[in-house]
């Protein structure tokens, strides 16, 4: 049972670091347009994203179960499926031009 909720717990670390990756990511992008640097403003987000990530995987890693560390990426790749899916519709929906 408690290896149970270890791996639960690696999953758990896998969604928040997904989350807080690419959740990071779609805002610096929907935001750049507004931002009077936007180049500056993509660095930093990068440097800040991928700290919280590998310091994640780092920590989980850490504990010498190479199984944790795989299933932790797993919640994080599910997670960028899960918010890159419902993206990808909107991007694709054709424009309805007015003839006239």
């Amino acid at each position: 049972m408690n290896e149970v909720l270890s791996y639960a717990l690696s999953l758990i670390v896998g969604f928040v670091l997904g989350y807080i990756f690419f959740g990071g990511l779609w805002w610096t992008v929907r935001r750049l347009p507004k931002m009077k640097h936007p180049m500056l403003w993509t660095f930093i987000s990068l440097i800040l994203r991928m700290t919280v990530a590998v310091t994640g995987f780092l920590l989980i890693a850490r504990g010498g179960h190479w199984v944790h560390l795989l299933v932790c990426l797993g919640g994080f790749i599910t997670v960028r499926f899960i918010l890159t899916r419902p993206k990808k519709k909107q991007l694709s929906k054709p424009e309805k031009k007015e003839v006239g």
